[in-house]
Protein backbone atom coordinates (compact mmCIF):
# COMPACT_ATOMS: atom_id res chain seq x y z
CA UNK A 1 0.00 0.00 0.00
CA UNK A 2 1.06 3.59 -0.54
CA UNK A 3 0.19 6.88 1.14
CA UNK A 4 0.21 10.15 -0.76
CA UNK A 5 2.67 12.59 0.82
CA UNK A 6 2.73 15.56 -1.56
CA UNK A 7 2.39 16.04 -5.33
CA UNK A 8 4.28 13.12 -6.90
CA UNK A 9 5.72 11.80 -3.62
CA UNK A 10 4.28 8.67 -1.99
CA UNK A 11 5.15 6.72 1.16
CA UNK A 12 5.95 3.09 0.33
CA UNK A 13 7.32 2.02 3.71
CA UNK A 14 6.45 -0.59 6.28
CA UNK A 15 4.87 -0.42 9.72
CA UNK A 16 6.20 -2.67 12.46
CA UNK A 17 3.71 -2.99 15.30
CA UNK A 18 5.43 -5.92 17.00
CA UNK A 19 9.05 -4.83 17.37
CA UNK A 20 10.19 -4.42 20.97
CA UNK A 21 13.94 -3.79 20.73
CA UNK A 22 16.30 -1.71 18.60
CA UNK A 23 20.10 -1.81 18.42
CA UNK A 24 20.07 -5.33 19.84
CA UNK A 25 18.27 -4.86 23.14
CA UNK A 26 19.66 -1.40 23.88
CA UNK A 27 16.52 0.59 22.99
CA UNK A 28 13.13 -0.58 24.17
CA UNK A 29 10.31 0.12 21.72
CA UNK A 30 7.08 1.08 23.47
CA UNK A 31 5.02 2.19 20.44
CA UNK A 32 6.45 0.09 17.60
CA UNK A 33 8.07 1.84 14.66
CA UNK A 34 7.87 2.39 10.92
CA UNK A 35 10.49 2.09 8.19
CA UNK A 36 9.78 4.99 5.87
CA UNK A 37 10.61 4.62 2.19
CA UNK A 38 9.49 7.22 -0.36
CA UNK A 39 8.78 7.01 -4.08
CA UNK A 40 9.14 10.14 -6.22
CA UNK A 41 7.70 10.04 -9.74
CA UNK A 42 8.73 12.99 -11.86
CA UNK A 43 10.33 12.58 -15.31
CA UNK A 44 12.69 10.34 -13.37
CA UNK A 45 11.49 7.86 -10.77
CA UNK A 46 13.43 7.86 -7.50
CA UNK A 47 13.22 5.54 -4.51
CA UNK A 48 14.49 7.01 -1.24
CA UNK A 49 15.58 4.30 1.21
CA UNK A 50 14.07 0.84 1.63
CA UNK A 51 12.85 -0.96 4.78
CA UNK A 52 14.15 -3.40 7.37
CA UNK A 53 15.46 -6.64 5.87
CA UNK A 54 12.77 -8.67 7.68
CA UNK A 55 10.17 -7.07 5.41
CA UNK A 56 12.07 -7.41 2.12
CA UNK A 57 9.54 -9.69 0.42
CA UNK A 58 6.56 -7.60 1.50
CA UNK A 59 8.31 -4.39 0.45
CA UNK A 60 9.07 -5.68 -3.06
CA UNK A 61 5.56 -7.07 -3.41
CA UNK A 62 3.95 -3.76 -2.43
CA UNK A 63 6.30 -1.79 -4.66
CA UNK A 64 5.47 -3.98 -7.64
CA UNK A 65 1.77 -3.31 -7.11
CA UNK A 66 2.54 0.39 -7.52
CA UNK A 67 5.14 0.51 -10.32
CA UNK A 68 7.23 -1.56 -12.68
CA UNK A 69 10.50 -2.01 -10.80
CA UNK A 70 12.40 -1.49 -14.04
CA UNK A 71 11.05 2.05 -14.15
CA UNK A 72 13.06 3.08 -11.07
CA UNK A 73 15.82 5.36 -12.39
CA UNK A 74 17.66 6.11 -9.15
CA UNK A 75 17.89 4.74 -5.62
CA UNK A 76 18.92 7.14 -2.84
CA UNK A 77 20.21 5.59 0.40
CA UNK A 78 20.33 8.22 3.13
CA UNK A 79 21.64 5.72 5.68
CA UNK A 80 22.93 2.15 5.30
CA UNK A 81 21.78 0.68 8.61
CA UNK A 82 19.66 -2.47 8.24
CA UNK A 83 16.41 -0.80 9.22
CA UNK A 84 16.82 1.63 6.30
CA UNK A 85 18.65 -0.31 3.58
CA UNK A 86 17.89 -3.85 4.66
CA UNK A 87 15.71 -4.65 1.63
CA UNK A 88 18.31 -3.36 -0.81
CA UNK A 89 19.67 -6.81 -1.70
CA UNK A 90 16.21 -8.12 -2.61
CA UNK A 91 15.53 -5.02 -4.70
CA UNK A 92 18.87 -5.12 -6.52
CA UNK A 93 18.33 -8.76 -7.46
CA UNK A 94 15.46 -7.46 -9.59
CA UNK A 95 17.10 -4.27 -10.91
CA UNK A 96 20.86 -4.88 -10.52
CA UNK A 97 22.15 -1.99 -12.63
CA UNK A 98 20.12 0.80 -11.02
CA UNK A 99 22.35 3.71 -9.85
CA UNK A 100 22.60 4.08 -6.06
CA UNK A 101 23.31 7.58 -4.68
CA UNK A 102 24.87 7.76 -1.20
CA UNK A 103 27.84 9.10 0.74
CA UNK A 104 31.29 7.57 0.43
CA UNK A 105 30.98 6.18 3.97
CA UNK A 106 27.68 4.58 3.02
CA UNK A 107 29.31 2.59 0.24
CA UNK A 108 31.55 0.95 2.82
CA UNK A 109 28.53 0.21 5.03
CA UNK A 110 26.37 -1.11 2.19
CA UNK A 111 29.10 -3.38 0.85
CA UNK A 112 29.82 -4.53 4.38
CA UNK A 113 26.18 -5.49 4.92
CA UNK A 114 25.27 -6.79 1.46
CA UNK A 115 28.63 -7.86 -0.05
CA UNK A 116 28.00 -6.47 -3.54
CA UNK A 117 30.85 -4.11 -4.42
CA UNK A 118 29.83 -4.34 -8.10
CA UNK A 119 26.64 -2.32 -7.60
CA UNK A 120 26.44 0.99 -9.46
CA UNK A 121 27.40 3.38 -6.63
CA UNK A 122 27.45 7.15 -7.14
CA UNK A 123 29.14 9.10 -4.37
CA UNK A 124 27.63 12.42 -3.28
CA UNK A 125 28.85 15.31 -1.15
CA UNK A 126 27.01 18.20 0.47
CA UNK A 127 25.61 20.52 -2.18
CA UNK A 128 25.58 17.92 -4.98
CA UNK A 129 22.33 17.75 -6.92
CA UNK A 130 20.51 15.34 -9.20
CA UNK A 131 18.06 16.51 -11.88
CA UNK A 132 14.85 14.45 -11.81
CA UNK A 133 12.89 16.43 -14.39
CA UNK A 134 9.86 18.73 -14.33
CA UNK A 135 12.12 21.49 -13.06
CA UNK A 136 12.95 19.63 -9.84
CA UNK A 137 16.23 18.54 -8.33
CA UNK A 138 17.38 16.48 -5.42
CA UNK A 139 19.94 18.31 -3.26
CA UNK A 140 22.09 16.22 -0.93
CA UNK A 141 23.40 17.20 2.52
CA UNK A 142 25.87 14.98 4.36
CA UNK A 143 25.04 14.51 8.04
CA UNK A 144 27.86 12.39 9.49
CA UNK A 145 27.25 10.95 12.97
CA UNK A 146 23.55 11.73 12.93
CA UNK A 147 23.78 9.07 13.93
CA UNK A 148 26.18 7.04 11.72
CA UNK A 149 29.16 8.29 9.70
CA UNK A 150 27.29 7.51 6.45
CA UNK A 151 24.13 9.52 7.21
CA UNK A 152 22.82 12.20 4.86
CA UNK A 153 19.64 14.12 4.07
CA UNK A 154 17.96 14.69 0.71
CA UNK A 155 15.92 17.76 -0.26
CA UNK A 156 13.58 18.01 -3.26
CA UNK A 157 13.18 21.45 -4.81
CA UNK A 158 9.74 22.57 -5.90
CA UNK A 159 8.03 20.37 -3.32
CA UNK A 160 10.21 21.72 -0.47
CA UNK A 161 10.33 18.35 1.28
CA UNK A 162 13.37 17.40 3.38
CA UNK A 163 13.97 13.65 3.64
CA UNK A 164 15.80 13.89 6.96
CA UNK A 165 16.58 10.24 7.68
CA UNK A 166 16.99 9.56 11.45
CA UNK A 167 16.99 13.23 12.42
CA UNK A 168 13.59 14.49 13.65
CA UNK A 169 12.18 10.95 13.68
CA UNK A 170 10.87 8.71 16.42
CA UNK A 171 10.11 5.03 16.97
CA UNK A 172 6.37 5.44 16.75
CA UNK A 173 3.89 3.37 14.79
CA UNK A 174 0.47 4.64 13.76
CA UNK A 175 -1.88 4.06 10.84
CA UNK A 176 -1.84 7.81 10.34
CA UNK A 177 1.24 9.23 8.67
CA UNK A 178 1.23 12.94 9.50
CA UNK A 179 2.07 14.78 12.72
CA UNK A 180 -1.22 16.69 12.87
CA UNK A 181 -3.17 13.41 12.81
CA UNK A 182 -1.71 11.73 15.91
CA UNK A 183 -1.79 12.30 19.67
CA UNK A 184 0.52 15.28 20.22
CA UNK A 185 1.60 14.40 23.77
CA UNK A 186 2.43 10.84 22.77
CA UNK A 187 4.30 12.04 19.70
CA UNK A 188 6.52 14.50 21.57
CA UNK A 189 7.24 11.94 24.29
CA UNK A 190 8.53 9.55 21.64
CA UNK A 191 10.54 12.32 19.94
CA UNK A 192 12.27 13.20 23.20
CA UNK A 193 12.84 9.54 24.08
CA UNK A 194 14.44 8.98 20.67
CA UNK A 195 16.66 12.05 20.95
CA UNK A 196 17.69 11.37 24.56
CA UNK A 197 18.70 7.75 23.98
CA UNK A 198 20.18 7.93 20.47
CA UNK A 199 21.24 11.45 19.51
CA UNK A 200 22.37 13.01 22.81
CA UNK A 201 26.08 12.23 22.26
CA UNK A 202 25.95 14.13 18.98
CA UNK A 203 24.21 17.28 20.24
CA UNK A 204 27.01 19.59 19.12
CA UNK A 205 26.79 18.08 15.64
CA UNK A 206 23.00 18.43 15.67
CA UNK A 207 23.25 22.18 16.27
CA UNK A 208 25.94 22.61 13.62
CA UNK A 209 24.05 20.58 11.00
CA UNK A 210 20.74 22.36 11.58
CA UNK A 211 22.47 25.73 11.23
CA UNK A 212 24.15 24.51 8.04
CA UNK A 213 20.86 23.37 6.52
CA UNK A 214 19.16 26.61 7.51
CA UNK A 215 22.00 28.59 5.92
CA UNK A 216 20.97 27.21 2.51
CA UNK A 217 17.76 29.29 2.82
CA UNK A 218 15.67 26.47 1.38
CA UNK A 219 11.96 26.52 2.22
CA UNK A 220 10.86 23.44 4.17
CA UNK A 221 7.17 22.62 3.87
CA UNK A 222 7.53 19.03 5.08
CA UNK A 223 10.08 16.88 6.89
CA UNK A 224 9.83 13.24 5.81
CA UNK A 225 11.62 11.17 8.45
CA UNK A 226 12.97 7.63 8.25
CA UNK A 227 10.97 6.50 11.31
CA UNK A 228 7.58 7.57 12.58
CA UNK A 229 5.46 10.44 11.29
CA UNK A 230 5.94 13.00 8.52
CA UNK A 231 6.01 16.60 9.75
CA UNK A 232 3.62 18.56 7.52
CA UNK A 233 1.97 20.86 10.09
CA UNK A 234 4.53 23.48 11.17
CA UNK A 235 7.59 21.26 10.55
CA UNK A 236 9.83 23.95 12.02
CA UNK A 237 8.54 23.00 15.49
CA UNK A 238 10.66 19.83 15.61
CA UNK A 239 13.73 21.72 14.38
CA UNK A 240 13.23 24.19 17.23
CA UNK A 241 12.84 21.31 19.68
CA UNK A 242 16.10 19.75 18.47
CA UNK A 243 17.94 23.02 18.96
CA UNK A 244 16.49 23.22 22.48
CA UNK A 245 17.34 19.59 23.33
CA UNK A 246 20.85 19.89 21.90
CA UNK A 247 21.63 22.91 24.07
CA UNK A 248 22.53 21.14 27.36
CA UNK A 249 18.82 20.65 28.02
CA UNK A 250 17.37 20.35 31.52
CA UNK A 251 14.08 20.81 33.32
CA UNK A 252 13.35 21.35 37.00
CA UNK A 253 13.61 17.61 37.63
CA UNK A 254 15.81 15.23 39.62
CA UNK A 255 16.15 11.58 38.70
CA UNK A 256 16.98 8.95 41.31
CA UNK A 257 17.84 5.42 40.24
CA UNK A 258 19.17 2.51 42.24
CA UNK A 259 19.55 -1.23 42.60
CA UNK A 260 19.20 -2.99 45.91
CA UNK A 261 19.69 -6.46 47.39
CA UNK A 262 17.63 -6.20 50.57
CA UNK A 263 15.54 -3.05 49.99
CA UNK A 264 17.87 -0.99 52.20
CA UNK A 265 19.01 1.24 49.34
CA UNK A 266 15.40 1.54 48.18
CA UNK A 267 14.49 2.85 51.65
CA UNK A 268 17.24 5.44 51.31
CA UNK A 269 15.96 6.50 47.86
CA UNK A 270 12.44 7.00 49.21
CA UNK A 271 13.66 9.11 52.12
CA UNK A 272 15.96 11.22 49.92
CA UNK A 273 13.11 11.84 47.47
CA UNK A 274 10.86 12.96 50.33
CA UNK A 275 13.56 15.30 51.59
CA UNK A 276 13.87 16.92 48.16
CA UNK A 277 10.11 17.46 48.07
CA UNK A 278 10.16 18.96 51.59
CA UNK A 279 12.43 21.77 50.45
CA UNK A 280 11.40 22.28 46.82
CA UNK A 281 7.81 21.12 46.20
CA UNK A 282 7.91 22.31 42.59
CA UNK A 283 10.75 20.06 41.47
CA UNK A 284 9.75 16.80 39.78
CA UNK A 285 11.45 13.83 41.49
CA UNK A 286 11.41 10.57 39.54
CA UNK A 287 12.56 7.39 41.31
CA UNK A 288 13.46 4.20 39.41
CA UNK A 289 14.57 0.72 40.37
CA UNK A 290 16.90 -0.08 37.50
CA UNK A 291 16.40 -3.82 37.91
CA UNK A 292 12.65 -3.52 37.36
CA UNK A 293 12.07 -0.51 35.12
CA UNK A 294 12.88 0.36 31.51
CA UNK A 295 16.39 1.79 31.29
CA UNK A 296 15.42 3.98 28.31
CA UNK A 297 12.74 5.63 30.44
CA UNK A 298 15.42 6.25 33.08
CA UNK A 299 17.80 7.75 30.52
CA UNK A 300 15.00 9.92 29.10
CA UNK A 301 14.23 11.19 32.60
CA UNK A 302 17.94 11.84 33.24
CA UNK A 303 18.13 13.76 29.95
CA UNK A 304 15.35 16.03 31.23
CA UNK A 305 16.89 16.41 34.70
CA UNK A 306 19.19 18.97 36.26
CA UNK A 307 20.73 16.23 38.38
CA UNK A 308 20.79 12.52 39.16
CA UNK A 309 21.31 10.52 42.34
CA UNK A 310 22.65 7.00 41.85
CA UNK A 311 22.21 4.35 44.53
CA UNK A 312 23.56 0.86 44.96
CA UNK A 313 24.07 -1.82 47.52
CA UNK A 314 27.65 -3.04 47.79
CA UNK A 315 28.21 -6.55 46.44
CA UNK A 316 31.70 -8.08 46.52
CA UNK A 317 32.98 -4.60 47.36
CA UNK A 318 31.65 -3.14 44.09
CA UNK A 319 28.38 -1.64 42.86
CA UNK A 320 25.50 -3.76 41.60
CA UNK A 321 26.09 -4.85 37.96
CA UNK A 322 22.98 -3.16 36.55
CA UNK A 323 24.05 0.15 38.08
CA UNK A 324 27.52 -0.28 36.58
CA UNK A 325 26.00 -0.98 33.18
CA UNK A 326 23.82 2.10 33.38
CA UNK A 327 26.78 4.28 34.33
CA UNK A 328 28.60 2.97 31.27
CA UNK A 329 25.68 4.02 29.07
CA UNK A 330 25.48 7.41 30.78
CA UNK A 331 29.18 7.96 30.10
CA UNK A 332 28.64 7.19 26.42
CA UNK A 333 25.70 9.61 26.14
CA UNK A 334 27.93 12.52 27.23
CA UNK A 335 25.36 14.50 29.21
CA UNK A 336 26.40 18.10 29.88
CA UNK A 337 25.83 20.59 32.69
CA UNK A 338 24.22 18.13 35.11
CA UNK A 339 24.84 17.42 38.79
CA UNK A 340 25.12 14.01 40.43
CA UNK A 341 25.59 12.21 43.73
CA UNK A 342 25.91 8.66 45.04
CA UNK A 343 24.22 6.83 47.89
CA UNK A 344 23.84 3.28 49.14
CA UNK A 345 23.67 0.80 51.96
CA UNK A 346 26.18 -1.93 52.77
CA UNK A 347 27.01 -4.51 55.38
CA UNK A 348 30.68 -4.99 56.24
CA UNK A 349 32.04 -2.81 53.44
CA UNK A 350 30.87 0.03 51.23
CA UNK A 351 32.97 0.03 48.08
CA UNK A 352 30.04 0.83 45.76
CA UNK A 353 29.94 4.50 46.75
CA UNK A 354 33.52 5.24 45.72
CA UNK A 355 33.08 3.44 42.42
CA UNK A 356 29.87 5.28 41.58
CA UNK A 357 31.49 8.60 42.41
CA UNK A 358 34.47 7.81 40.22
CA UNK A 359 32.32 6.83 37.24
CA UNK A 360 30.13 9.92 37.54
CA UNK A 361 33.19 12.18 37.73
CA UNK A 362 34.58 10.49 34.61
CA UNK A 363 31.22 11.08 32.90
CA UNK A 364 31.55 14.82 33.49
CA UNK A 365 28.97 15.40 36.23
CA UNK A 366 29.33 18.09 38.88
CA UNK A 367 29.42 16.05 42.07
CA UNK A 368 27.52 16.52 45.32
CA UNK A 369 28.17 14.83 48.67
CA UNK A 370 27.58 11.10 48.79
CA UNK A 371 25.67 9.17 51.44
CA UNK A 372 26.36 5.74 52.98
CA UNK A 373 24.45 3.73 55.57
CA UNK A 374 25.35 0.39 57.12
CA UNK A 375 22.83 -2.45 57.16
CA UNK A 376 19.11 -1.61 57.20
CA UNK A 377 18.52 2.08 57.91
CA UNK A 378 16.83 2.67 61.26
CA UNK A 379 14.72 5.69 62.12
CA UNK A 380 17.75 7.85 62.77
CA UNK A 381 19.39 6.90 59.49
CA UNK A 382 16.16 7.47 57.57
CA UNK A 383 15.90 10.94 59.09
CA UNK A 384 19.43 11.70 57.94
CA UNK A 385 18.64 10.40 54.44
CA UNK A 386 15.72 12.78 54.35
CA UNK A 387 17.96 15.62 55.49
CA UNK A 388 20.41 14.67 52.74
CA UNK A 389 17.59 15.05 50.21
CA UNK A 390 16.81 18.45 51.71
CA UNK A 391 20.41 19.56 51.25
CA UNK A 392 20.42 18.33 47.64
CA UNK A 393 17.20 20.23 46.94
CA UNK A 394 18.63 23.40 48.41
CA UNK A 395 21.94 23.12 46.52
CA UNK A 396 20.34 22.20 43.19
CA UNK A 397 17.33 24.53 43.26
CA UNK A 398 16.79 26.53 40.08
CA UNK A 399 14.64 29.08 41.93
CA UNK A 400 15.90 29.79 45.43
CA UNK A 401 12.78 31.84 46.22
CA UNK A 402 10.71 28.65 46.38
CA UNK A 403 12.98 26.92 48.90
CA UNK A 404 11.50 25.89 52.25
CA UNK A 405 13.55 25.88 55.50
CA UNK A 406 15.47 22.66 56.15
CA UNK A 407 14.08 20.24 58.72
CA UNK A 408 16.98 19.12 60.92
CA UNK A 409 17.44 17.11 64.09
CA UNK A 410 20.89 17.91 65.41
CA UNK A 411 20.41 15.86 68.61
CA UNK A 412 20.36 12.54 66.77
CA UNK A 413 23.45 10.36 66.47
CA UNK A 414 25.11 10.14 63.10
CA UNK A 415 25.03 6.58 61.62
CA UNK A 416 25.34 8.02 58.14
CA UNK A 417 28.64 9.09 56.60
CA UNK A 418 28.89 11.78 53.99
CA UNK A 419 31.98 12.11 51.82
CA UNK A 420 32.56 14.78 49.25
CA UNK A 421 33.48 14.37 45.61
CA UNK A 422 36.54 16.50 46.27
CA UNK A 423 37.81 13.92 48.78
CA UNK A 424 37.55 11.25 46.09
CA UNK A 425 39.49 13.37 43.64
CA UNK A 426 42.42 14.54 45.77
CA UNK A 427 44.41 11.27 46.04
CA UNK A 428 47.55 12.14 44.08
CA UNK A 429 51.01 10.58 43.96
CA UNK A 430 51.89 12.26 47.30
CA UNK A 431 48.75 11.01 49.02
CA UNK A 432 49.30 9.92 52.65
CA UNK A 433 45.90 8.25 53.00
CA UNK A 434 45.52 4.62 54.06
CA UNK A 435 42.76 2.35 52.77
CA UNK A 436 41.18 -0.64 54.49
CA UNK A 437 41.68 -3.69 52.26
CA UNK A 438 38.50 -5.27 53.63
CA UNK A 439 35.91 -2.51 53.29
CA UNK A 440 37.70 0.32 51.42
CA UNK A 441 37.25 2.85 54.24
CA UNK A 442 39.89 5.56 53.82
CA UNK A 443 41.90 7.12 56.63
CA UNK A 444 42.90 10.66 55.66
CA UNK A 445 45.56 12.27 57.92
CA UNK A 446 44.11 15.69 57.09
CA UNK A 447 40.82 14.68 58.72
CA UNK A 448 41.89 12.15 61.34
CA UNK A 449 39.16 10.15 63.07
CA UNK A 450 37.50 12.19 65.85
CA UNK A 451 35.36 9.27 67.04
CA UNK A 452 38.59 7.54 68.18
CA UNK A 453 40.32 10.70 69.39
CA UNK A 454 42.68 10.78 66.40
CA UNK A 455 43.21 14.46 65.70
CA UNK A 456 43.33 16.00 62.24
CA UNK A 457 46.92 16.07 60.99
CA UNK A 458 47.87 12.71 62.58
CA UNK A 459 50.01 10.66 60.20
CA UNK A 460 49.37 6.92 60.03
CA UNK A 461 52.48 5.94 61.97
CA UNK A 462 51.23 8.00 64.91
CA UNK A 463 47.73 6.50 64.90
CA UNK A 464 47.34 4.34 68.05
CA UNK A 465 47.69 0.57 67.63
CA UNK A 466 44.26 0.07 69.19
CA UNK A 467 42.69 1.95 66.21
CA UNK A 468 39.82 0.05 64.52
CA UNK A 469 38.38 0.66 61.08
CA UNK A 470 35.07 2.51 61.64
CA UNK A 471 33.34 0.43 58.97
CA UNK A 472 34.50 -3.16 59.53
CA UNK A 473 36.05 -2.88 63.04
CA UNK A 474 39.34 -4.49 62.00
CA UNK A 475 42.74 -3.22 63.11
CA UNK A 476 45.56 -1.28 61.53
CA UNK A 477 47.14 -4.37 60.01
CA UNK A 478 44.47 -4.56 57.26
CA UNK A 479 45.32 -1.06 55.95
CA UNK A 480 47.64 -0.31 53.04
CA UNK A 481 48.70 3.01 51.46
CA UNK A 482 45.96 4.37 49.22
CA UNK A 483 48.52 4.93 46.44
CA UNK A 484 49.36 1.20 46.48
CA UNK A 485 45.68 0.35 46.13
CA UNK A 486 45.43 2.64 43.09
CA UNK A 487 48.42 0.89 41.46
CA UNK A 488 46.93 -2.51 42.17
Amino acid sequence: MTIHVKNNIHWVGQRDWEIENFHGTEYKMTKGTSYNSYLIREEKTVLIDTVDHRFSHQFIQNLEMEIDLESIDYIVINHAEEDHAGALSALMERIPNTPIYCTEAAIDSIVGHHHHPEWNFNTIKTGDSLDIGNGKQLIFVEAPMLHWPDSMMTYITGDAVLFSNDAFGQHYCDERLFNDEVDQTELMEQCLRYYANILTPFSALVIAKIKEVLSFNLPVDMIATAHGIVWRDNPIQIIEKYLEWAGDYQEDRITIFYDTMSNNTRMMADAIAQGIHDIDPKVAVKVFNIARQDKNDILSSLFRSKGVLVGSSTMNNVMMPKVAGMLEEITGLKFKQKKAGAFGSSGWNGGAIDRINKRLIEAGFEMADSLHTKWRPDGKAMRLCREHGQRIAKEWALDQSNIQPMITNATESQPVKATTAEQHQEHGPDCQCMICTVCNWIYDPKIGEPSQDVAAGTIWDDVPEYFLCPDCNLGKDVFIPHSAEEVA
